[in-house]
């Protein structure tokens, strides 16, 4: 059986007494056999696998950050440089801009939309950093990360835990 949301209108349509065959949030939910039979939840087969999966991704990366690490040259050229940035700075004010719409209206992609958005802010402020040249570069580089990118990405993350707490 599915779940209507507290605050969706379907719920207020049937109001409290039409929800009292549905299981609520945090409920146990009816086992059935195998992994189900031992707590698990019934799609969590799917999604252990995929964990795993990613598991043994992250671990095979590890010595081809050792390549990494050894192989580069010091100094790159990019082409489209100002295409990357630009990008990335895009992607961010749409991040932030989804972010507090959705963190005013409550909704429930919030909590996803704040994660993914901090994440760009970190990035933006690892790269600007790591790529600035010595001097007035990385002081504004620096200036960007502390006075602007890393705080809002911590109150991205504020935002997503904070939802993900009201939720329980």
């Amino acid at each position: 059986m599915r779940q209507p949301a507290l605050h969706t209108e379907e719920f207020a349509d049937q109001g409290a007494e039409g929800m009292a065959g549905l299981p609520l949030h945090g409920s146990a939910w009816p086992k059935l056999s195998g992994a189900e039979e031992a707590g698990a939840e019934p799609d969590s087969r799917p999604a252990a696998g995929a964990g795993r999966l990613l598991v043994v991704c992250g671990l095979l990366l590890l010595p081809w950050l050792y390549v990494l690490a050894t192989g580069l040259p010091d100094t790159a050229t990019a082409a489209h440089w100002p295409v990357a940035w630009v990008g990335l700075d895009t992607m961010e004010a749409v991040g932030l801009i989804a972010t507090g719409v959705l963190a005013a209206h409550g909704d429930r992609w919030n909590p996803l939309v704040a994660t993914a958005t901090a994440t760009l802010l970190v990035i933006d402020a690892w790269f600007d950093t790591t790529t600035a040249s010595v001097g007035s570069d990385l002081a504004m580089a620096a200036a960007m990360a502390l006075g602007a990118e890393l705080p809002l990405a911590a109150l991205c993350v504020w935002l997503a835990v904070r939802a993900l707490q009201q939720r329980r």
